[in-house]
């Protein structure tokens, strides 16, 4: 997200001739971030770099002061990093079918890593078992690093971690992909299927995109997405992008408006069936 953030805040500066100031602001799962640019004047100067936690974190918190699709304008998407459905070398199951079947064998026997309760790595998992009808034993860990760590080790048997994340490790055949976790295969992991081969309907990934207050102005809302998506058009920038493994995903503010709305009816779903809540 960092990384993003700076890519894209050095390009609208020179196109705009303005600085942008990219600020971290942690906690509380970016809700604090959230809640900054909800107070903020609607006038174009503070942003938001929103992302799937965000749409995810609408059921998984109890108690919001904001509610994200009210008071979030959408600006424009950004890019979106795909998962992996991998699992440690010792797991007998070559194909998703033939994990379904393992897992269905042996219920509460296999133990699914994640990189935190409620993040991507976590739901998309959830959405698996909700989908399949298996019972997974969720571990959640302190990001996905060493999640990935103890799954390569065989503590750990499943795990649907975003790409750039494992890729050196599934071309090192320390993991083993079965399925990515979007509609078309990727271009990095060529002989890997997508699981909507053998789930028809499911897809997850992690995306990104910019916000703004509630109220800012049609006219600011409009050039910031022509210069973000002029950026996401730019060899350099989708350069850098593929570099760190994301995926561009320009949208006019309508249609990401559509995604944000989507993904929070999905994920809701998810969570109330996984009885989920944030720690």
């Amino acid at each position: 997200m960092d990384i993003v953030a700076r890519l894209l805040g050095q390009w609208l500066s020179e196109r705009l001739g303005q600085q942008f100031i990219i600020e971290n602001r942690t906690g509380a799962g970016s809700n604090l971030a959230i809640q900054a640019v909800v107070n903020a004047a609607p006038d174009g100067h503070t942003l938001a770099v929103v992302g799937t936690n965000n749409t995810i974190n609408t059921t998984l918190y109890e108690k919001l002061s904001f509610d994200f699709s009210r008071d979030i304008v959408p600006v424009a998407s950004l890019v979106r990093t795909p998962c992996v459905m991998e699992v440690n070398p010792s797991v007998p199951a070559r194909t998703v079918s033939e994990f379904i079947a393992y897992a269905k064998a042996n219920p509460g026997k296999i133990n699914m890593a994640s990189g935190g309760i409620g993040t991507v790595t976590h739901v998309s998992g959830e959405l698996f078992k909700m989908m399949a009808g298996v019972d997974l034993v969720h571990v959640p860990y302190r990001g996905s690093p060493p999640a990935v760590t103890d799954l390569v080790g065989g503590q750990m048997q499943v795990m649907f971690d975003t790409v750039p994340t494992s890729i050196a490790l599934l071309k090192a055949d320390k993991l083993r992909p079965l399925a990515v976790t979007v509609r078309t295969r990727l271009d990095s992991l060529p002989d890997v299927p997508s699981l909507s081969e053998f789930l028809p309907g499911y897809e997850t990934s992690f995306w990104l995109g910019i916000g703004a207050p509630k109220n800012t102005p049609q006219d600011i809302v409009q050039t910031l997405n022509r210069e973000i998506t002029a950026g996401l058009g730019n060899a350099k920038l989708k350069s850098q992008i593929a570099d760190i493994g994301a995926i561009p995903m320009p949208m006019a503010p309508e249609q990401f408006g559509q995604l944000i709305t989507a993904d929070t009816e999905k994920w809701a779903k998810v969570v109330k069936f996984a009885g989920l809540k944030a720690e």
